[in-house]
Parts: C-alpha cells; structure tokens; sequence
C-alpha cells in the first residue's frame, strides 16, 4: 500500500504542472489584462507600461510561469489588481465553498444513495419508475431555474429561509443552496446506485449469501451494497472538485461569496493573478480527490490489493 501511494503522488508532479500550465497559458490568452482593468476607457500608455511591469506582465509567458510556480511553493499566489493577496481571498472564499460542498456530498451520500438501493432492490415497480422519473427531471432542468424556484418559493413566498445567506454563512443557511448545488450529482448518484444494486443482486455471491441463511439487512449491507459502491464513489470523488469550482451559478443566486464568486469576478476583470491561483488550488483538491478513491477501492472490495 506504501509502495502505491508514493508511487501515485510520483505520478502527479507531472499531471500537477502539466494543468497548471495549461490553465496559466488558458487565462494569458483570455485577452490584455492592464486593458480590463482600465475599463472602457484606453489606459494611458505610461501607466498600463507601469502595470505591465509591476505585475510582470511584460516578460514573456514562460518567464512568467517559471516565475509564478516559483512563488507559489513559497506560498505566494500574487497580488489581486485591486492590491489584495490573492492567499487573503482564498482565506475567506474557500471555507464558504467547502461548507458548501459538504452540505452537498451529504445529501449526494444519504439520499442519493438511500433512493438507490430502495430502487435497485424494486426495479420494475411504481417506487422504482417514479424515482426515475423525478430524477430524469431533476437532470433535464437546469441548476439556475432550481435555485431561483426554490429561493422564490422558500425565501420570498414562504419565508422560511432567507433568500440571501450572510457574508459568513453557517451549515444551516447552507442547507437550501447545498441541495440545489446537489441536485444534479444527486439525481446521478441515484441512479447509478440503482443500476450497480439491480446488476449486482442477480450474483453468485449474493444468492450464495441468501442460500446460507443471511439476514437480509445483512446481505444487503454486508455484500451487496459494498461492492455496489464502487462506481458511485467512483463519481462522488471525482465531484467534489466539480461542485468546489462549478458553483458559480449557485453562489451567485444565494450571494454567497466563495470560490465560484471569486473566480467569476477574476474572469469578469480578467483578473489572471486570482483565475490561476484558485484553479491551481481546485487541480490539488481534484488529485487529492482521486487518490483517496482508489485507497477506497480497497476498503469496499476485498479483491483489490495495492501490492
């Protein structure tokens, strides 16, 4: 097992610095940054030369990378065009986003895959043809017309939430926005868990189990639930990053101040500086991610060494 981690955090230096200079080179091309930040109005050439040489933007691009990856494992991800450090965001961007993103992998985890193992051990009757049904339209109807739905229902005719949360928002007015940003993952998440418990309850080693007298609850949970999780958490880890950097929709609707809203004002102002160093940070959460899922591979099926 040793052997295999070492041998996987090997493997992602390269993809680590590969992305990191795809999205550096990505953000370079979006267009001339010192011409967004002056607005509709053209900058004065001495003051975009001055920019352009305090933010080092005169240099050529692969200077400009061997530079920033330099400061990065110093942990400096550069300075913000309005002269914040882009560390100082990230500080107050990312532990809203996480909150969030818990709030989501819960209700991915608990209902998702709850409605999964009800309809995989149902399949065919109305329980099994409703939750398809309900989840087909949950997947069809996109997350914007959800989230205002649900704020227009819950936070404006009914009142029973806010229809705004606070600039530092708890676990509780993150409970409405977590599900929306959930709701698609959640539709998935219970549908794969169906099609990986139908498939699984017809084998050898379930009917095996049933035939020695198992309880049930004990087959189910003890055989085949276990070794039916694998694509789900599969998808489930490879979400994670997907929800931290792809709730830009969501955060915007419930004004929520976290990473999706930082990086929208970053590509808005063409503010490369905050792009790159909050997307580096979300390729670190995605392989960190994927590394855990396979060390769960072995834990969920007793099949699977890492020699």
């Amino acid at each position: 097992m040793g052997r295999y981690v070492i041998r996987r955090l090997l493997q992602m230096i390269p993809v680590f610095f590969g992305t990191t200079l795809l999205i550096f080179l990505m953000v370079n091309v979006m267009g001339d940054p010192i011409a967004g930040l002056c607005g509709d109005r053209q900058c004065d050439p001495a003051t975009a030369a001055q920019l352009r040489s305090e933010f080092g933007l005169d240099k050529p691009v692969w200077q400009q990378y061997l530079t920033y990856m330099g400061n990065l494992f110093t942990g400096d991800f550069g300075t913000a065009f309005n002269g914040q450090k882009v560390t100082e965001l990230m500080a107050t961007a990312f532990p809203i986003t996480i909150r969030l993103t818990i709030v989501a992998i819960v209700f991915e985890i608990v209902i998702g895959i709850s409605l999964g193992v009800v309809t995989g051990l149902r399949r065919g009757r109305p329980v099994d043809t409703t939750v398809l049904i309900l989840t087909l339209i949950v997947i069809a109807v996109p997350t914007f017309v959800t989230g205002l739905l649900l704020q227009l229902l819950l936070g404006v005719k009914w009142g029973i939430i806010k229809p705004s949360v606070s600039p530092d928002p708890t676990f509780d007015e993150l409970l409405v926005p977590g599900l929306v940003l959930a709701s698609v993952s959640l539709a998935y998440v219970t549908r794969l868990t169906r099609t990986s418990i139908a498939e699984n309850a017809r084998a050898d080693y379930v009917r095996t189990a049933v035939a020695k007298g198992l309880p049930r609850r004990r087959v189910v949970v003890r055989h085949l639930l276990r070794n039916s999780l694998i694509p789900v958490v599969t998808f489930i880890g490879t979400d994670v990053g997907a929800l931290m950097g792809g709730a830009i929709v969501t955060e915007r609707i419930f004004n929520i101040h976290g990473v999706g809203y930082q990086l929208y004002q970053g590509i808005l102002r063409q503010n490369s500086q905050t792009v790159v160093g909050f997307v580096t940070i979300l390729v670190l959460v995605f392989l960190a991610a994927n590394l855990i899922v396979d060390l769960l591979y072995a834990v969920l099926d007793p099949r699977i060494r890492y020699a």
